[in-house]
């Protein structure tokens, strides 16, 4: 089922690209594999699955020696500052940072461990008081500061939980904002700023956030791997 599923779901993902002459290439499915088993998440591997996203630091450090070396783990829930010692030489890029306090401990971290850890800035578009991340007016600011203080870490985009709407067409307004943000940053020449990544998008909207630009989609349900 796993498998189908996710054929399924890099079917859609396709359709969405050809409807707005997008390379489907472009678009990375991110495997949404909290709270789900070993067992599961190595049936989505063996369909081809490499990416796989997590929201919890210790389900990452749980998983991570039980899955192939090749796996690249992305964290994509709210990041506690006292955590980031845990994942910093797991994870190939953490999307959930919305403040300098975190960014400048992954900062720490990373430089403890001689890395460079790819980052993207949580964006709140919609202002949501349930929803971690920044809003879109802080953003700027932000970015600026871990700019001027920051070695070890990368700027690589940024990422949105959008709020759930039956029709995903009704939220398309707070990608379109996002992306016009990070349309606005991409052009900054930094060697610690390198814009390539768009993270917006889950199982019920991912189709509406591609064509808003997306390029990472972060997919669990859909394919029976996460609640």
């Amino acid at each position: 089922m796993v498998a189908e599923n996710l054929a399924q779901v890099q079917k859609n993902i396709n359709e969405s690209c050809n409807k707005i002459n997008r390379d489907p290439n472009e678009v990375t499915l991110i495997a949404v594999s909290k709270t789900k088993p070993v067992e599961m998440l190595k049936e989505a591997y063996d369909a081809g699955a490499r990416v796989f996203g997590e929201n919890k630091v210790q389900e990452i450090v749980d998983k991570y020696d039980q899955m192939p070396s090749d796996v690249k783990w992305h964290m994509i829930g709210h990041l506690q500052t006292n955590k980031v010692k845990y994942i910093i030489d797991k994870v190939s890029m953490i999307h959930s940072v919305d403040s300098y306090k975190l960014a400048a401990e992954i900062d720490k971290r990373a430089g403890a461990k001689g890395i460079t850890m790819d980052i993207l800035l949580q964006v709140n578009s919609a202002q949501e008081e349930s929803k971690f991340g920044i809003t879109t007016a802080e953003t700027e600011d932000l970015i600026h500061e871990i700019l001027e203080n920051c070695e070890n870490i990368r700027l690589r985009g940024l990422m949105c939980v959008a709020p759930f709407a039956e029709d995903p067409e009704d939220i398309k307004v707070y990608f379109d904002e996002v992306k016009k943000q990070y349309d606005q940053f991409a052009g900054i020449e930094h060697p610690h700023l390198d814009f390539k990544y768009l993270s917006m998008g889950m199982s019920h909207d991912f189709k509406v956030a591609i064509e808003a630009g997306s390029n990472l989609v972060r997919v669990g349900s859909a394919i029976c791997i996460a609640n």
